[in-house]
């Protein structure tokens, strides 16, 4: 006598259902909320690179990166680390911004992060004249708009810009600290392949962006 099989309940496969529902739901919000802390963080990097050039002016009366008596004032080794004294933090070219391993003088993006590091404003070594953002990309600072053909941006004295960022955190960080769109205003975005090529549409999630915020 073969015994009777029995299927699932219309109760049993709701169940099962919801607890899928809820594991999906779980996961997205997890996942969103990982995306607002890294948007959370490229902003407060963003904001503490100008808060590090207000904080060097007002106890040095100079720019760091730009300080041509840095020696003087934090202990940079030798004058190559020293800047003109312009009131501009001056680049070779535009992509200058990132710096260079090896700080030079005439890279002052480069010695940004030397002025600053000494000054115990940033950490990291003094000898590196780079640094990273929150998501693995360079972030830095130059008097040299970087984004050569945007003519929707705003003007400001210095621009920090901050690389490798996805599209839908680019997204984000401009609604965060701009107006909302990645082609206007004081904060503007390129892709990372072609970062002087203005925008024709916003950034998109699956390619990386280099966001640039006037200051």
């Amino acid at each position: 006598m073969k015994s009777a099989q029995k299927g699932f309940t219309l109760i049993e496969i709701a169940i099962v259902l919801v607890i899928i529902g809820l594991l999906l739901g779980g996961v997205l919000k997890g996942q969103e909320m990982i995306n607002s802390a890294k948007v959370k963080a490229l902003a407060q990097e963003m904001r503490g690179v100008a808060t590090m050039v207000y904080a060097y002016q007002d106890k040095f009366r100079a720019i760091p990166g730009d300080d041509k008596q840095a020696n003087k004032h934090v202990g940079a080794t030798a004058t190559t680390q020293e800047g003109n004294g312009d009131a501009k933090i001056t680049v070779a070219a535009a992509a200058d911004w990132i710096g260079a391993a090896t700080p030079v003088n005439t890279n002052e993006a480069s010695l940004f992060w030397v002025h600053v590091r000494l000054a115990g404003l940033a950490t990291g070594l003094a000898t590196n004249g780079q640094q990273t953002n929150a998501v693995g990309g360079n972030l830095g600072i130059t008097s040299t708009y970087p984004l050569g053909t945007y003519t929707g941006h705003s003007a400001g004295t210095y621009y920090v810009c901050s690389s490798g960022i996805d599209g839908k955190l680019a997204n984000q960080l401009d609604v965060t600290m701009d107006d909302g769109s990645a082609m206007t205003g004081s904060m503007v975005a390129g892709t990372d392949a072609a970062p002087t090529t203005a925008l024709t549409a916003e950034p998109v999630a699956g390619t990386t962006y280099t966001v640039c915020w006037s200051m």
